[in-house]
């Protein structure tokens, strides 16, 4: 992961993961509006998902993208048993609730760096170091990432909230948050999508502050 970030860092368009990644986002938060609305059709979630946000690319990127749409809603539906599988056949009736979207979206783009490395760098960590055979036979060292990593994309529900939190004074030539007593439907989408590039960022590596503590660790 710390040689994927830097990579990154010296070349943002290495392997196009950056673009891709940024612009399936979007794609997924101005999804995530008719995901509460319960407007989609019942069954195949991650078909629909995929078509909507994953775009239609050939690159390991792309790939990468469209199997974390699918992880993700794995991923978000297991943490959520109360479901009973309503996320992955999206059979939701009226629609998701807010707090299992942005889990979603959280899991989405953390799940898209562990999927780019298991498809770019897995056979390569199992043949630099072939006890990983024994100890990771499905693969789960993508997984591992992604759980790593899921703490460091920003939440919408969770910005949104903040963003009502009375501040001591308020700048007025600074731009306003979305408000959260607004209708979440029309609210949220706008602020996940605001997100993206701080979500990207992150999981990317271009965005350090949060954890370099985990950096200076591992030195």
């Amino acid at each position: 992961m710390r040689a994927l970030h830097e990579a990154l860092r010296a070349d943002r368009s290495a392997f196009g993961l950056h673009d891709t990644a940024r612009a399936a986002g979007e794609r997924l938060a101005g999804a995530l509006g008719s995901l509460a609305a319960g407007a989609w059709p019942e069954g195949g979630l991650v078909a629909r998902l995929v078509a909507e946000a994953g775009g239609d690319g050939g690159t390991l990127a792309d790939a990468a993208v469209r199997r974390a749409l699918a992880t993700a809603v794995r991923d978000v539906s297991d943490a959520h048993p109360e479901l009973d599988g309503a996320l992955v056949t999206g059979s939701a009736g009226g629609g998701f609730a807010w707090d299992i979207l942005c889990d979603l979206y959280q899991a989405f783009f953390a799940g898209v760096v562990g999927e780019f490395l298991r498809s770019v760098v897995a056979e390569h960590v199992r043949l630099a170091v072939p006890v990983l055979i024994a100890s990771d036979p499905e693969g789960r060292i993508a997984d591992w990432v992604a759980e790593k990593l899921v703490a460091l994309v920003p939440n919408p529900c969770e910005e949104s909230a903040r963003a009502e939190e009375p501040a001591p004074a308020v700048d007025a030539a600074r731009p306003t948050e979305p408000s959260a007593a607004e209708d979440p439907s029309a609210v949220l989408p706008a602020l996940a999508e605001s997100l993206v590039p701080r979500a990207v960022g992150s999981v990317l590596g271009f965005i350090t502050e949060e954890i370099a503590g985990d950096e200076e660790a591992a030195a």
